[in-house]
């Protein structure tokens, strides 16, 4: 039997590009973002999906929503989905962020360097890989629609491709974009990747 999760990125929000948002709270979609989440309901409508989960945070509900709706679904939130733990660099700008050292040491070993105060990409790594092996136990031969951030996004892939979490910058998760993965007995594979809404 085989478990397809969608993992869909947030859509975006004003400080996408700019500021490492992290788990701060009152980050919401800006009008692209809604007009984008709006794209993604329309892409799942009437597609055969099981479940939409979510990241707690407000844009990953926000992105989320749209998509429940048009399936007829019940929002559910899952902690697991949530953003990596950036600790002290939450709410930093990237280009206060790009002269130290330890943001560059975490830039070319995320698996092993720890932001102050947070969690490892190996620790974020192990955390998706056990939550979709549960989603999987909870929904077998089901598909999964999993709203939640770029880097929970890219561990599940880089573990499903067999990468080091340090490979993170070789995979692009655009804001919006849709990754599929199918788990089945013999184990993961990526069936899509960074897909964009359609228009």
């Amino acid at each position: 039997m085989t478990t397809t999760l969608h993992l869909v990125r947030h859509a975006t929000h004003g400080a996408v590009s700019t500021t490492l948002a992290g788990r701060a709270s009152g980050v919401r979609l800006s009008a692209e973002g809604h007009a984008q989440a709006a794209r993604l309901a329309r892409r799942f409508a009437g597609a055969s999906v099981a479940a939409v989960l979510a990241s707690p945070r407000e844009r990953a509900q926000e992105t989320a929503a749209p998509i429940a709706a048009a399936l007829g679904l019940n929002l559910v939130t899952r902690p697991a989905l949530d953003e990596i733990d950036i600790g002290e660099w939450q709410g930093r700008a990237f280009a206060d962020l790009a002269g130290q050292d330890l943001w560059k040491r975490w830039n070319a070993a995320r698996a092993w360097v720890r932001p102050p105060g947070g969690e490892t990409m190996a620790e974020l790594q192990a955390r998706l890989v056990a939550e979709a092996l549960a989603l999987r136990a909870a929904w077998p031969d089901s598909a999964l629609v999993l709203v939640s951030h770029a880097e929970p996004i890219r561990a599940v892939l880089l573990h499903a491709l067999g990468l080091s979490a340090d490979a993170w910058s070789r995979i692009e998760v655009a804001p919006a974009s849709v990754s599929t993965v199918a788990l089945d007995d013999w184990g993961a594979r990526v069936v899509a990747l960074n897909e964009a809404p359609p228009p």
